[in-house]
């Protein structure tokens, strides 16, 4: 055995070169975070130092940010704010917190984490409030009446983008709400039409424009040769008023968010055609959603109730609490549900409306971390059904909207594993899926608006 380590061999061993990493990718998105903290520590201080916007303006531009900042660090002990920061544990900046929510599932881990007493456990009084459909959440948090929301996973990028918006802001993800969740669910009348082909002139239902359903929808027509936007109509009705619309039969189907496709088999209207996890599985669906704005201007709050969430989201994903989170979440304060009903989803044990009784415990799950990669897949499909237009930066936009380090370091904190990169590899339909080339992607379909 030789006397002499090799001083490499601790890299080998730990997996980067400051040895706090699993690997080099791990390492550099630990950066790569701690710089977008830094900054966000350093612009709360200098608007708490200079309130006024022109002023401190004025005061950046005569002695620039480098001195600013140099200046500002003897007076201020901004290396002890920046660690505190890190460490999530600084005085709140905001107790008392409104989090707009749609009562459905994929919301789990948010509406869990008020009765269960995750928000208060960080400190927080969080009012979780019910709201009618995506629109009004997106516009009660783009004019600041929520504090933060339970969103569709592609909304922050939409609205970053300014796409359906009047303007574009900046918006972060910083943890999916949850995968998998959704269901293509058919009129009865429709039982013995089960061939998509043969859907031509159908009225479909999707919960939002900018979602993760109008998306997984329009793929699964389209690569079964149905033009999503000739060959059948898609509109948008909120998640709580879809059963009553196609009991009414002013819709065939619908692409929805749990639990409205178990209760329109508990109602007897419907039967589920197929979970999303056949057409992507393990995809986005839900996520919790914040401005930019209050994720610099607020960065105890955010870092505290983003722990509550991926907190709530750790003990949700165990099988075994289902049942428990059901009974919590299906009062009607939240989703005014049978338990029963939101059993069978939790579970993955439920009634088909076809007579069969299934057992697909992966029907939903709840898994916080943001790839990019999703970001990426989300930013095409836009660009696909005309949504954006033009030259997209998708890795910039992806970095930027899906926060992927602050959920690495809280979902190790929660007792989950966080994964080693900010990307992951997947296939929509059996289609791989490559993050490094979109538009080589995009261009590939040949069912596509032009």
């Amino acid at each position: 055995m030789s006397l002499f380590r090799n001083p490499f061999d601790a890299r080998a061993r730990l997996g980067c070169a400051c040895g706090r990493h699993a690997s080099d990718a791990e390492h550099d998105l630990a950066l790569s975070g701690q710089a977008a903290q830094d900054r966000a520590v350093e612009g709360a201080v200098m608007r708490a130092l200079f309130p006024e916007d022109a002023l401190r303006r004025g005061f950046l531009r005569a002695v620039g940010s480098g001195t600013a900042l140099a200046a500002v660090a003897s007076l201020f002990p901004l290396a002890a704010a920046k660690e505190a920061f890190a460490q999530g544990n600084g005085p709140l900046e905001k107790q008392k917190l409104k989090v707009g929510f749609i009562p459905i599932t994929c919301a789990t881990p948010i509406i869990m984490a008020h009765p269960m007493g995750y928000y208060a456990k960080q400190g927080l009084d969080v009012e979780v409030v019910k709201t009618a459909g995506w629109a009004l959440i997106r516009d009660k948090a783009m004019s600041g009446e929520y504090d933060a929301a339970h969103m569709l996973s592609p909304m922050p990028l939409a609205i970053t983008l300014g796409a359906g918006t009047s303007s574009a802001v900046p918006w972060t993800m910083p943890a999916v709400e949850n995968i998998n969740g959704q269901a293509i669910t058919l009129s009865m009348k429709h039982k013995d039409r089960r061939d998509p082909k043969d859907w031509k002139g159908f009225k479909l239902a999707v919960p939002f424009d900018y979602s993760m359903h109008n998306y997984l929808l329009r793929y699964y027509l389209a690569e079964h040769g149905i033009d999503p936007d000739t060959d059948v109509q898609i509109r948008a009705v909120p998640p709580p008023e879809m059963v009553a619309n196609l009991r009414a039969d002013n819709i065939d189907g619908f692409l929805a968010p749990d639990p409205v496709n178990q209760r329109a088999v508990y109602d007897g209207v419907g039967f589920i055609h197929t979970l999303s996890r056949t057409i992507w599985d393990g995809h986005p669906c839900c996520a919790f959603a914040a401005s930019k704005q209050f994720v610099a201007s607020m960065p105890n709050t955010y870092q505290a109730l983003l722990k509550a969430i991926i907190e709530a989201t750790a003990y949700a994903r165990q099988p075994a609490h289902r049942k428990e989170i059901a009974a919590a979440i299906a009062t009607p304060n939240y989703l005014n549900q049978p338990v029963t009903v939101v059993e069978q989803v939790l579970t993955g044990t439920f009634a088909d409306g076809l007579g069969k009784v299934l057992n697909v415990p992966e029907r939903i799950d709840f898994d916080p971390m943001p790839w990019q990669s999703f970001a990426v897949w989300i930013l095409t499909q836009m660009k696909r059904w005309g949504q954006v237009k033009g030259d997209i930066d998708y890795a910039k936009v992806a970095n930027e909207v899906f926060l992927a380090t602050d959920a690495v370091r809280l979902m190790r904190e929660a007792g989950l594993t966080p994964p080693s990169g900010a990307s992951k590899a997947f296939s929509v339909m059996g289609k791989p899926f490559d993050a490094s080339q979109p538009e080589a992607y995009l261009a590939s379909f040949a069912i596509r608006r032009r």
